[in-house]
Formats: C-alpha cells, structure tokens, sequence
C-alpha cells in the first residue's frame, strides 16, 4: 500500500519539475483514499509556504471539514522541513511516509526530527525509505539539468 500510494506523490513531483519546480510531491490518505494532494510551487507562487505538504495539508482539510487530520496518512518523496513538520504535528496527522532523506534540511530524523518530540502533545508515526531511489532520482536529475543550465546562461551572459 506504501507503494502504492508514494507513486501517487510522485506523480505530484512530476508536476513540479514540469513547472521547473524543485520536484516534490505529497498526498494525504484517509481511509484508503487521496484526500489532499500537493506539490512544490515556491517560486510559482512567490511564496514561502507553498511546499508541497502545506498545499496537500490546506486541501485534506478541506474535504475532512476540519484542522484535524488525525487518522490520515502523509506519502511524501522529501522529507519534510521544518516549517513543514510543525504543520504535520499541528495537523495531528498519525503517520508520515518518506520517499528519500533530506540531510541538509530534513526534520523528520534528518536534522531533528520535530514529528516524534516527545514534549508535543503530538507524535507522529514515521516510515522511511518507500520508493527512495525513485524519489531520490527525480531530485538529482532536476539539480543536474539546473546546474547545466545555469552553466549554460553564464556562459551566454
């Protein structure tokens, strides 16, 4: 089912590095069934707040009629950031669901792991590794064409 469920936020990713988005997706699941999909569109978006997880968070809530998505389960390819793992414990979401690990900005074990503090009134269950070199290759393809484009204009520039 993990499987399952984490080429669903791949396909989200896809999107995103179709809009030259760094290419992260997510989707929250609820009793079998996406509820909330998201994918990466800071710099569409011009904003901050526009990852993938917060875009997935607004959109479950939404269909659940409620902040709390207590009995749902995030797929995420990244794992999350900060900003992004605080929303995932305020949302009371019971279980996150990693592609591939972030060691540069990664909370979810990373850097810290702010999902399973246990002065939170929240823990959240976490699983690693689903699809990580799928999910890991997706990433390292968008920086190595970036890096080759950015080349490319500074050489034309």
């Amino acid at each position: 089912m993990d499987e399952k469920f984490m080429r669903e936020a791949l396909k989200q990713a896809n999107k995103a590095y179709l809009l030259g988005e760094v290419p992260i997706g997510c989707v929250i699941v609820y009793q079998d069934k996406i509820i909330g999909r998201g994918y990466n569109k800071r710099n569409t978006k011009k904003t901050t707040l526009a990852h993938a997880e917060l875009i997935a968070i607004e959109k479950a809530s939404k269909v659940m009629g409620d902040w709390r998505l207590e009995d749902c389960i995030m797929y995420v390819t990244l794992e999350p950031c900060q900003m992004c793992s605080g929303a995932i414990v305020q949302a009371r979401i019971k279980k996150v669901v990693v592609g591939t690990m972030n060691p540069k900005a990664g909370c979810a074990g990373s850097i810290l792991n702010l999902l399973q503090m246990e002065e939170f009134n929240h823990q959240v269950e976490l699983t690693t590794g689903i699809m990580e070199k799928e999910c890991t290759d997706i990433l390292q393809k968008f920086f190595r064409e970036l890096r080759i484009r950015n080349k490319k204009e500074k050489l034309e520039g």
